[in-house]
């Protein structure tokens, strides 16, 4: 497995905005596995797995790493094709390539795989789990370029190695431009104030 793609291409988007094969990919991150054990851990039929698999077999994020003769049948075990995937779009334009894909679709996924079970447990005083930040900054371009770059070291260091039994958890992070507004030119502060 290689260790870093940056994906920018359409195909790349398409074929990994459906949630069923971010979830395919999660998976493998884990350990190699096949079309049938896939969709058992899935909940669902292998032809839809088989129909996943080919996609992202097809946008080169995914590849066969073994094959097994299985009584008459070629056993195939999937793997990941790199250990980490950063999706940039500066390579196209997002309207006019790609309408039916959201741009945050990884956003969408970590909202999606939050566990609600564990709005049920007490969580320890000590702990800071589960935690999110939103901040705002108003900068140019190239600063947000350059933390994009701190983002992208801060996930290398949270991956690891999965450790078997322990539970999974995420990082997300995203730096875009907002639509918020802009406030009028600032108060002339020389008037003192009372």
């Amino acid at each position: 497995m290689e260790e870093f793609f940056e994906a920018g291409e359409p195909g790349h988007f398409k074929a990994f905005a459906d949630s069923t094969r971010q979830r395919i990919v999660s998976l493998l991150y884990e350990r190699a596995a096949t079309g049938k054990q896939l969709a058992g851990a899935l909940g669902v039929s292998p032809g839809t797995v088989g129909h996943h698999l080919r996609v992202l077999e097809e946008a080169g994020l995914i590849r066969v790493v073994r094959t097994r003769r299985v009584r008459a049948m070629t056993e195939k075990y999937f793997g990941n094709t790199y250990r980490r995937v950063t999706f940039t779009g500066r390579n196209f334009s997002w309207r006019e390539e790609l309408p039916e894909v959201e741009p945050f679709f990884q956003l969408r996924q970590a909202m999606d795989e939050y566990d609600q079970s564990a709005l049920s447990e007490r969580v320890p005083a000590d702990s800071m789990l589960p935690a999110s930040v939103l901040t705002h900054a108003r900068v140019p371009a190239s600063e947000a370029e350059r933390f994009v770059a701190k983002i992208v070291k801060l996930a290398e260091e949270f991956e690891v190695d999965p450790v078997p039994g322990e539970r999974v958890y995420a990082f997300a992070a995203a730096v875009f431009r907002t639509n918020l507004p802009e406030l009028s030119e600032a108060p002339d502060t020389s008037v003192e104030e009372e």
